[in-house]
């Protein structure tokens, strides 16, 4: 029974989320460093062989009028070069404001956003692998 990674994809950052081993439960696990392509995968392999991954969920940000954005369109092309290079499942999730919902609830934690854009990145992540968790749809 594998778990599901969540990734937060941004210019510099990835954020990474992990579900529970039952798919239950989504917590913040750690950021990667958006630098060269290849020392991404290798960490994401390092994490799918580690947590006994068997889907890889990819947030995709969809403008609110329902549109693709620049950003989306490079999302879409990390998700083309994972499926290329990652012998695992990948999906795709809408995580549209999901980095809004991470900040105000790292606020509420008393936890300042300003020097810990990490933590939003993760905490992103995580929100949007809770709702592909509990969106019986999928």
């Amino acid at each position: 029974m594998g778990r599901i990674l969540a990734l937060d994809y941004g210019n510099k950052k990835i954020g990474v989320a992990i579900s529970d081993p039952m798919k239950i439960i989504a917590k913040p696990l750690r950021i990667i460093i958006n630098t060269k392509m290849e020392k991404i995968i290798d960490e994401l392999n390092s994490l799918i062989e580690e947590f006994d991954i068997e889907i890889v969920l990819v947030g995709m940000p969809i403008t609110m009028k329902n549109t693709y954005s620049e950003q989306t369109d490079k999302v879409v092309q990390f998700i083309d070069y994972l499926q290329n290079n990652l012998k695992i499942k990948i999906d795709t999730y809408d995580e549209r404001l999901t980095s809004k919902m991470a900040e105000k609830s790292l606020i509420l934690q008393g936890i300042k956003t300003g020097h810990n854009k990490h933590e939003i990145d993760k905490a992103a992540a995580a929100i949007f692998l809770q709702n592909y968790l509990d969106d019986p749809t999928k």
